[in-house]
């Protein structure tokens, strides 16, 4: 879900256009597979399907959004979650029984015929499962696209390849990647354009958040940065209620941080929570190399397996080779 710093982050937010973000692009895997399944549905909520039920959704997003930031000449590296902390398993079975609860709520929308409701309750139903992973990895293969499997939070790795000058920039919707020292965040790219919002259809842009800018513009650390995310909630503890990000701000601007923990939050043990923040697991052992798309195997795949239109898929492969001034795939992944 992400820390919730919307409230001091506002003025930080730099919209940017398309033509700034060529390059390499850090794909937080999991964030931006759950984006897919939660968004690429039908009107009363059902998910793209296959004939067998095979949810499809994510393969979707997958195909097109990547037809689309080659287009743009963004090269991606996805990465993946690898093993969770042991403090975030609290965290993981509660979002597990809320899962569980919008699909109910979903199920009784759609007896009702409360279309509206049943879209909202689908969309908080998504779950990312191993056979969701799976296909993920296959379809990217078959793009030529690198994957990195992270040893823990795929945000902390994502932010490591930036850091090292791997990649330019992690493409995520949460925060979180910015507590890992993530120097660029780009949210918006796996959800720009047009998306529905409380009943609303509205317009979805990129948006580029630098870190140092963000610290220098509050006065902070990184550590502090942390530490107001503890005070808020992270994916690691549950947060002081009723404190926001602007008043979690205010208390680590006057050093009133471990006093607070002390008083609101005396069972949280905040030390580990800070330290994985600040020096998470990480792998070096990874390879950034990008193939030409396999379009065979990707017809066979997503047409002959999972009933994909093989026009739109033809569509879709025809657009990774347009690129303006290159005339073959090769010629892009040399």
């Amino acid at each position: 879900m992400g820390v919730a710093f919307r409230d001091i982050l506002t003025e930080y937010k730099d919209p940017v256009g398309w033509e700034t973000l060529p390059g390499v692009a850090a794909v937080d895997a999991h964030n931006a597979l759950y984006q897919f399944l939660s968004i690429i549905r039908q009107p009363d909520g059902t998910p793209l399907m296959d004939q067998e039920g095979h949810i499809t959704s994510h393969l979707s997003g997958i195909l097109f959004r990547t037809a689309n930031f080659l287009e743009k000449g963004i090269r991606t590296v996805w990465v993946f979650d690898g093993t969770p902390p042991d403090f975030k398993q609290q965290t993981i079975e509660v979002r597990r029984a809320i899962r569980d609860q919008a699909g109910e709520k979903w199920q009784d929308a759609l007896a009702r015929g409360d279309i509206a409701e049943a879209y909202k309750q689908a969309r908080s139903s998504s779950r990312i499962d191993e056979d969701v992973i799976k296909t993920s990895r296959e379809l990217l293969t078959l793009l030529g696209l690198p994957c990195v499997q992270a040893p823990s939070e795929g945000e902390a790795q994502a932010a490591h390849l930036v850091g090292k000058g791997d990649a330019r920039y992690v493409v995520s919707q949460d925060y979180d990647t910015l507590l890992f020292g993530a120097p660029v965040l780009v949210r918006n790219l796996t959800v720009s354009g047009k998306r529905k919002v409380r009943g609303r259809t509205i317009s979805v842009f990129p948006e580029k958040i630098l870190l140092s800018e963000v610290l220098k513009g509050l006065s902070l650390t990184r550590e502090d940065l942390v530490r107001i995310a503890i005070l808020i909630g992270t994916d690691f503890n549950s947060g002081i209620r009723g404190v926001g990000a602007k008043t979690a701000l205010k208390m680590v601007q006057k050093g009133e941080f471990e006093r607070t923990m002390r008083e609101k939050l005396p069972d949280t043990d905040w030390e580990p929570i800070m330290e994985f923040f600040m020096n998470p697991p990480v792998t070096e052992n990874y390879s950034l190399q990008w193939n030409s798309p396999d379009g065979e195997g990707i017809v066979r795949m997503l047409c002959d397996r999972y009933d994909f239109s093989p026009e739109r898929i033809q569509k879709a492969l025809d657009g990774m080779g347009a690129k303006s001034g290159q005339k073959t795939l090769d010629s892009w992944f040399s």
